[in-house]
């Protein structure tokens, strides 16, 4: 089984604690594969830093954050806005309750199956909260 998860940073150490996940400079990609873990790319949030005028839960603005997501499978953050449900119909948004990105990483690598069964839900999916232990 292989999975694909985008983490939103702005700095490459930490997530984005402080906005929505769609508020972040970079999404970090990372791919799960039969228990191993490896980044694959860091891509750009084409809406950071625009269109000011639209409200959080603007549908146009859930557009723009997942166009850059395009192929993945899930989406990781602390923090998720008013457009969840309709992020849903796409990805797996995963409520990681840490701060920083390695230990992300690490807790949605110890959930990939849980993960990797919401995604296979279709638009029946629902979000997935991970604490750490």
């Amino acid at each position: 089984m292989e999975l694909t998860v985008a983490f939103s940073t702005h700095d490459g150490e930490n997530l984005v604690t402080d906005d929505h996940a769609g508020q972040a400079k970079f999404f970090d990609l990372y791919r799960y594969t039969d228990g191993e873990v490896e980044f694959v790319e860091r891509r750009e949030n084409a809406k950071y830093g625009g269109d000011e005028t639209m409200r959080h839960g603007d549908p146009k603005k859930a557009q723009k954050s997942l166009g850059a997501l395009e192929g993945v499978d899930a989406w990781a953050n602390p923090r998720f806005g008013p457009n969840l449900p309709r992020l849903l119909k796409k990805v797996v948004c995963v409520v990681v309750r840490v701060d920083r990105l390695d230990e992300a990483v690490e807790l949605v690598g110890r959930h990939v199956d849980e993960i990797a069964q919401q995604r296979d839900a279709g638009e029946e999916r629902s979000h997935v909260v991970l604490k750490p232990e």
